[in-house]
């Protein structure tokens, strides 16, 4: 799977909320300032060729949806992560995660409960 640059990122982040959208709904999603409607066309157009995005025609318009889902994308992200930054360790990741991160003894109990959840369903 290709990566996004972050401005199509971005984009993606609102097709993911909004599911189906027209040119002008993925505009109204941007907080101002608004990116110019050429400027989101472009996007579009270069995440239509990473096969990230594709479109119905209505007419003389197009209704955007995204090929690839949000968790299928990040997960991607994190794993890639794990194994270029962390020596392909989940555990130095989530000891880097958990000590650099200013989590809340709130937090890291949260985290342990979906650890320990995680844990019962492989023993499964």
């Amino acid at each position: 799977m290709q990566q996004l640059t972050n401005s199509e990122e971005q984009l993606m982040e609102h097709l993911w909320k909004l599911e189906k959208a027209f040119m002008k709904d993925l505009l109204e999603a941007f907080p101002e300032p608004k990116p110019k409607t050429t400027t989101v066309a472009t996007l579009l157009k270069r995440m239509i060729d990473k096969d990230f995005v594709a479109y119905t025609e209505f007419g003389n318009s197009r209704e955007y949806y995204p090929l690839v889902k949000k968790t299928d994308y990040f997960s991607k992200h994190v794993n890639g992560l794990i194994k270029n930054f962390f020596n392909d360790s989940a555990s130095q990741f989530a000891s880097f995660f958990t000590n650099e991160t200013n989590l809340s003894a709130k937090e890291l109990e949260e985290l342990r409960k979906i650890v320990d959840s995680a844990i019962l369903k492989k023993k499964k």
